[in-house]
């Protein structure tokens, strides 16, 4: 009992539980198969941002950048290939490498400049959205970019990020589902199994003190926000495969999204304490509250209520875990 009591995540899935029953009540179609296939997706697309922003909280520091940032890592990929009129992977590796390199720019002005993460990551996600907009509006002259559905590369690109796994009897999830999964599952071994994982807690918990044994705090935070790169550039490839062509505005506001999954999963806002599986929890409820919403028949305007109630009540919650777990440590 102390062991669960511990556990991050224990919060959150109580809530998802109360999410299931509430939404299997009130709406007669949420548990069918297709349904539940359409939550899985919309949890999934949160979640794969859900889980390297997870590690970067439980490092003691955020990212409002993120949501800008898969909307960067689309529209270099479209616009190099179509531009240049290359092979569509060649676009996505240029975009894997400018998308990277705006994560380490993030991590390396933090510990150079010792500013706040919220000071460095908005002010990227100030630049990334103007040149989002900017550069889309001066080279192709609209504010989203031109279609590459019939460019060589695109086919297998699509296979990769944006296609549908089918289980048999009319049942499929889309492949995000697949790289969600993967990267909890990887995010969690790191955590638990590996002396990375040790660094992340103990950064996030007392960084000086970290520092003091020998803990490389600088590499860490840097590797922290190449990771929240990374994971946002296989989302924007997914945006871009899945429809086709990028609007520069999108993606503004989801980066709240992505801290909202991981502190209902259990991540602590001062750092040192969550989980990788928590997020997943926590995106798996944003999932089913949004189309829990649609089955119900309800007006989405209402969406944005439930969420704020989510975060609040899990919040409270796990604190009040944690506090039960340290009495009865």
């Amino acid at each position: 009992m102390r062991r669960l009591l511990g556990r991050p995540e224990l919060g959150s899935v109580v809530g998802a539980a109360a999410v299931l029953v509430f939404f299997s009540v009130v709406a007669d179609s949420f548990l069918r198969a297709s349904s539940l296939s359409t939550v899985l997706y919309a949890a999934s697309t949160i979640g794969i941002m859900a889980v390297p922003v997870a590690l970067l909280m439980i490092g003691g520091e955020f990212d409002l950048s993120a949501g800008v940032l898969v909307t960067t890592s689309a529209l270099v990929s479209s616009m190099f290939s179509y531009q240049m009129t290359a092979n569509v992977w060649v676009g996505i590796g240029v975009s894997l490498a400018v998308t990277l390199a705006v994560g380490v720019f993030n991590g390396v002005m933090l510990v150079r400049t010792k500013l706040p993460s919220f000071i460095v990551t908005l002010g990227t996600f100030l630049m990334l959205t103007g040149l989002n907009l900017g550069l889309t509006k001066l080279i192709s002259g609209t504010v989203s970019t031109k279609g590459i559905g019939d460019m060589e590369g695109f086919a297998s690109a699509r296979v990769l990020f944006a296609s549908r796994l089918d289980l048999g009897g009319g049942i499929g999830v889309r492949v995000t589902v697949v790289w969600w999964l993967a990267l909890v599952a990887l995010a969690t071994w790191v955590l638990l199994r590996t002396r990375a994982g040790n660094w992340i807690f103990a950064v996030g918990g007392d960084q000086e003190a970290a520092r003091a044994v020998g803990v490389p705090v600088a590499r860490t935070k840097v590797a922290l926000y190449t990771a929240v790169a990374f994971c946002a550039w296989v989302s924007g490839q997914h945006l871009l495969m899945s429809f086709d062509v990028v609007q520069s505005g999108e993606g503004v506001g989801n980066e709240f999204l992505y801290i909202i999954a991981a502190v209902i999963g259990g991540c602590l806002m001062t750092g040192g304490y969550g989980s990788a599986i928590g997020s997943a929890v926590g995106a798996l409820i944003f999932g089913m509250t949004s189309k829990g919403i649609v089955y119900a028949q309800w007006d989405q305007d209402w969406f944005k209520f439930f969420l704020g109630a989510m975060l609040l009540l899990a919040t409270l919650l796990n604190a009040w875990v944690r506090k039960k777990a340290e009495a009865t440590a």
